[in-house]
C-alpha cells in the first residue's frame, strides 16, 4: 500500500494539471509513509502568497511599528497567510513535495527590537500565544483547512515549534537605557543568593536545577538572583497560557554568549528563555504542543533552537509527543531538532540523538560537505567524513535515513548565495550547474530532502536571516528585487510559480524519480568512490525489498571526467535514469562512467524502468 501512495505521487507529478486536483478522499495509506518517504517543502506562510490582503496588518491600526506591516521592508510583515498557501497546495505538490513544513504560525509580538531598529515577527519565532495563529497569518480555521487540504492530497504538514523562549517580554532593571544585559552565570550569581537588594536571603531551600522536582521548584520563589526581571504593564498578562506570566518560570541571567552554560540558560538575542528545566514548564509544553496534534491532526514538528534546551526536557517531551501523535492515529509522526552545527563530522549533531533522545535532527552537516565540495574546493572525500558519520547515530543508519537534509535555508541562506560568495566570476551558466549538482545530491543521497521556497525559482539572496527571504509572490522589497533569478530573466518584482524554470523542472524530475525508487528514500547507501580534489563521488543504494542496486555518481570538478565505479557483480545492465549511464557493465563488478563538468548521473540496475 505504501509503495503505492508513494507511485501514485509519481504519477501526478509527471502530470502536473492532475496534481492540481485535489483528492476526494483523505489516502488511507498517507500516514503509514514513514520519514524518509517524504520530499519536504519548507517555506515562511508570510513571504509565500497573499490570499488575504485584509489580515496583512493583523487586525492592528497604526505605522507598521504597532502593526508590524511594511510590505517594501525586508524585517517586516508582507502580507503572505494561511489562505494564499492552501491556494498554491497544487504548486507545491506538482514539484514533488509530499511534505509540508511551515515556519511557526503562532500569534507573535508583532514589534520589537530598540527604538530605530525594530523588526518584526513575520517569522513567527517571538511568540505571545502558542495556542493560536498569528492574526497576520490567518484564523485557527484557515489552519484546519490548509492542513485537510494537504490530507486530501495525501500530503503531511510539519509545524515549526519553539519551547526554548517567547517573545522579548521580561526585562530587567539593571539593563535599562541600552545598557547590555551580559550573562550572569549560576557560579557568579547562585539561585539560593544571599544578601539580595533587601538584605534578605534569596531562594534557601532550593536545591538547584538539577533536582527536577515539583516540590524542589516550588522552594524558587524569587527570581532576582542574577538580575531583576520586571513586565511591563501592559505586557503582564500578554503571553497565553497564563502561566507563561510566571517570571519565575525564566532564566533571567541575561543574554547567551552560546558557549558553555550559557547556551541553555542565556536569552535568545534577549528573547525570554524559559526554564526548560523546571517540571511544571515541561508538562505545559507538552499540553501545548499535543494540543495542536489533538485539534489539526498535524504530521510532524520540526523544533527551533534545540540545542539551546536541557536533554532532560527532551527525554521527556519527545516520548510525550509521540505518544500523543500514536493516540491520535500518526503512528510515523516526524521530530527532528534544529541543531546548528557547521562541520561535516556528524558527532556534534549524533549527541542529540542519543543523549537528548531526539528521533532525527536537521542535517547540519549533510549542507557542510555539499557546501564545501559543490560550492567550494574540497575534495569528494568530505562525504567519506559524512557517511561515515551515520554509524555515530543512535540506531545508526536507520536514524541518519530520516534526518532532513538542506543545502540552504531561511537562516544560513541559500546555496546559490554560497557559490556565488565562493565563485565570484562564474557565469550564471556554471552556478546554475552547481545548484543543479546540488540538487541532484539532495534528492538521491540518504536522508529526507528538504527544499526551501524560491530554490526552484532560481533565487540568488544575498546573505543569512533577512537577505535570503524573498517572497514567491510580487515583492515590494528593493534589496530582494534587484537580484536576477537563475534560469529566467525574471526577478522577484514579479510573482514566481511558474513551473518552466530549468531548476523547478529539475526537482521535479529527480521528485518523481525517488518516490518511483525505493532504494532512493529506504535502502542502504555504500560509497564507491571518492576522491580529495574535486571530482568524481560514487554512491550505491539498495532497494530494500529486492537488493537491486541504484548508482549515484556526482563530478564536482569543472572538467569532463571517466573512471571504472565497482558495482554489485550482478549489475550488469543499467537504465538511466537521470544524465546519462552506460549500459551495460565493463565486467562483471564494474561500470565505466563518464560524466561532464558538473555533472551527474543515476544509473539503475537491473533494467528497472521509471515509472
Amino acid at each position: 500500500m505504501i509503495r503505492a501512495a508513494l507511485l501514485a505521487c509519481a504519477a501526478a507529478l509527471a502530470h502536473p494539471a492532475a496534481a492540481a486536483e485535489p483528492a476526494t478522499s483523505t489516502p488511507a495509506s498517507f500516514r503509514e509513509r514513514l520519514p524518509q518517504d517524504e520530499v519536504i517543502y519548507f517555506l515562511l506562510p508570510d513571504r509565500f502568497e497573499n490570499g488575504d490582503p485584509s489580515n496583512d496588518r493583523g487586525g492592528l491600526t497604526g505605522g507598521r511599528e504597532v502593526t508590524g506591516f511594511d510590505p517594501i521592508s525586508k524585517g517586516f510583515f508582507h502580507g503572505g497567510d494561511l489562505k494564499g498557501l492552501r491556494n498554491r497546495l497544487d504548486y507545491i505538490q506538482s514539484l514533488g513535495a509530499t511534505a509540508i513544513w511551515l515556519a511557526p504560525i503562532f500569534k507573535n509580538k508583532a514589534v520589537q527590537g530598540p527604538l530605530g531598529h525594530e523588526s518584526a515577527g513575520y517569522h513567527g519565532y517571538w511568540i505571545t500565544d502558542f495556542t493560536h495563529v498569528d492574526p497576520h497569518l490567518g484564523s485557527d480555521a484557515d489552519f484546519k483547512g490548509l492542513v485537510d487540504a494537504a490530507h486530501a492530497r495525501g500530503m503531511k504538514v510539519y509545524m515549526d515549534i519553539v519551547v526554548n523562549h517567547t517573545a522579548d517580554v521580561i526585562q530587567y532593571r539593571e539593563c535599562q537605557n541600552g545598557r547590555e544585559c551580559s550573562y550572569r552565570s549560576i557560579a557568579d550569581y547562585p539561585y539560593q543568593r544571599r544578601g539580595g537588594p533587601t538584605g534578605t536571603a534569596i531562594n534557601p531551600g532550593f536545591a538547584g536545577d538539577g533536582v527536577q522536582t515539583a516540590e524542589n521548584f516550588a522552594q524558587l520563589i524569587r527570581p532576582d538572583y542574577a538580575y531583576t526581571p520586571f513586565v511591563p504593564e501592559a505586557e503582564k498578562t500578554i503571553k497565553v497560557p497564563a502561566w507563561l506570566n510566571d517570571v519565575t518560570l525564566y532564566h533571567n541571567r541575561g543574554n547567551t554568549t552560546f558557549r558553555n552554560e550559557s547556551s541553555t540558560m542565556g536569552d535568545f538575542f534577549g528573547l525570554d528563555d524559559l526554564m526548560t528545566e523546571h517540571p511544571r514548564v515541561v508538562t505545559g509544553m507538552i499540553d501545548i504542543f499535543g494540543g495542536w496534534i489533538d485539534r489539526f491532526g498535524v504530521d510532524g514538528f520540526r523544533i527551533d533552537t534545540a540545542r539551546h534546551v536541557n536533554a532532560e526536557f527532551w527525554q521527556s517531551f519527545v516520548p510525550a509527543i509521540r505518544q500523543r501523535a500514536r493516540d491520535r492515529g500518526i503512528p510515523n509522526f516526524h521530530i527532528f531538532g534544529e541543531v546548528a552545527l557547521h562541520a561535516v563530522e556528524a558527532g556534534g549533531l549524533a549527541r542529540f540523538t542519543r543523549v537528548d533522545r531526539f528521533p532525527a535532527v536537521l542535517d547540519f552537516a549533510f549542507r557542510e560537505a555539499v557546501v564545501q565540495t559543490v560550492a567550494g574546493t574540497k575534495g569528494t572525500d568530505q562525504f567519506e567524513t559524512l557517511l561515515d558519520g551515520d554509524s555515530l547515530y543512535e540506531d545508526g543508519f536507520a536514524t541518519a535515513v530520516q534526518l532532513p537534509t538542506f543545502t540552504g535555508n531561511h537562516d544560513d541562506g541559500r546555496f546559490a548565495t554560497e557559490v556565488r560568495r565562493n565563485f565570484p566570476q562564474a557565469s550564471d551558466g556554471e552556478v546554475m550547474r552547481r545548484v543543479m549538482l546540488a540538487n541532484a545530491m539532495l534528492l538521491s543521497l540518504r536522508g529526507v530532502p528538504t527544499i526551501y521556497s524560491g530554490d526552484e525559482q532560481g533565487f540568488i539572496g544575498d546573505g543569512g536571516d533577512q537577505d535570503s527571504r524573498e517572497d514567491m509572490f510580487a515583492s515590494q522589497v528593493p534589496q530582494y528585487n534587484d537580484n536576477r533569478l537563475l534560469g529566467t530573466d525574471a526577478t522577484t518584482a514579479t510573482e514566481n510559480f511558474g513551473r518552466a524554470n530549468p531548476l523547478f523542472r529539475q526537482i521535479a524530475s529527480l521528485s518523481r524519480i525517488r518516490l518511483s525508487h525505493p532504494a532512493l528514500t529506504r535502502g542502504r547507501q555504500l560509497l564507491r568512490a571518492r576522491e580529495e580534489k574535486p571530482g568524481l563521488l560514487a554512491v550505491s543504494r539498495f532497494d530494500p525489498s529486492t537488493g537491486r542496486e541504484v548508482l549515484l555518481v556526482f563530478n564536482t570538478s569543472s572538467a569532463p571526467i571517466t573512471r571504472n565505479v565497482k558495482v554489485e557483480g550482478d549489475s550488469r545492465a543499467f537504465t538511466t535514469l537521470a544524465g546519462k549511464c552506460a549500459a551495460r557493465a565493463t565486467a562483471p563488478g564494474s561500470v565505466s562512467v563518464s560524466l561532464p563538468p558538473l555533472g551527474y548521473a543515476i544509473c539503475a540496475a537491473g533494467g528497472v524502468q521509471v515509472r
